[in-house]
């Protein structure tokens, strides 16, 4: 199934455009959408998951009119916000079967099943007699994408879900929405580059509520092949230097010098050394294109 998304605008009542004019269209797997903080990634999400209604524009997802009848939706929708909210003193397996009645699983063997089966692909099996209240930051996000999977979703929204993750949790929540994002449609909203580049097959960079790029990972990193060089300066160089060309970014090296990745169709200077281009690359040159130009 592919969600179709048209001439999407939502403006909020203190004047912001979270949502300005936006095109989109997303088939079965991983998507990634990236974008800086108040890009418009949750106002996107809110509103593909029936939260919020736009302006004016549509959403379509298969045969299903998103805007127009919402309930559809709702029926196949699994939902991970960025901040799922205040958990009672309950177990994990106490409150997904409580969470399973509400979804309409009437059948208590059928939910004990159902849990069972979403604990599991989950990697919560073992600490389900636990209070969720008590688990870590990354248990947490598994058992939002747990009580998600309750209903079997054909689409997935997953916002900000690694944010604030150690290393180890971040590794184990990207490899269980690996696991469930095979046969159905999962949007991965971002900030974080490697999540994207880690987990997914197709992407879109959004700011100020527009889609600036659609493309892949591998195809977007093609894209500037040959325009990214490095050099190491001195930190007291790096004023002039950002005065003189397009740096992307720059990253402190053991001896207190800096490296400086620049965007350019050629050569910039005799000691730059040409490099492989990173998504991170991409990223900065999409938002340095979008950046408003000053008289």
């Amino acid at each position: 199934m592919k969600l179709v998304i048209k001439d999407l605008t939502k403006t909020y009542k203190n004047g912001v455009k979270a949502i300005d004019n936006l095109n989109l269209e997303i088939g079965t797997g991983m998507f990634g959408l990236l974008g800086p903080n108040g890009a418009g990634k949750s106002s996107l999400m809110r509103t593909i998951a029936t939260l919020q209604s736009p302006d004016s524009g549509s959403i379509e997802f298969g045969d299903i009119n998103v805007i127009e009848d919402k309930m559809a939706l709702r029926k196949i929708l699994g939902y991970l916000p960025q901040s799922f909210g205040v958990y009672p003193k309950m177990s994990a397996e106490a409150l997904l079967d409580y969470f399973a009645t509400l979804k309409g699983v009437s059948s208590k063997s059928e939910r004990q099943a159902l849990v069972r089966e979403v604990l599991e692909i989950t990697n919560l099996y073992d600490v389900r007699t636990k209070h969720v209240a008590g688990y870590s930051g990354g248990m947490k996000q598994r058992f939002g994408i747990a009580q998600l999977l309750l209903n079997n979703p054909k689409l997935i929204i997953v916002d900000e879900p690694t944010a604030g993750l150690d290393p180890a949790e971040r590794h184990r929540f990207l490899n269980v929405l690996r696991e469930v994002g095979t046969n159905c449609t999962v949007i991965f909203s971002t900030h974080i580059v490697e999540d994207v580049k880690e987990l997914c097959n197709e992407m879109a960079i959004l700011n100020g509520g527009r889609i600036l790029k659609h493309t892949t990972p591998i195809e977007a990193a093609d894209e500037i092949k040959g325009q990214i060089w490095t050099k190491i300066i001195e930190r007291e160089d790096l004023e002039t230097m950002e005065a003189t060309f397009n740096i992307l970014s720059s990253n402190y090296n053991q001896d207190n010098t800096l490296n400086i990745r620049v965007h350019a169709l050629e050569k910039p200077a005799d000691d730059f050394v040409s490099t492989p281009p990173q998504l991170d690359d991409v990223y900065f040159i999409a938002l340095k294109q979008d950046e408003p130009v000053l008289a």
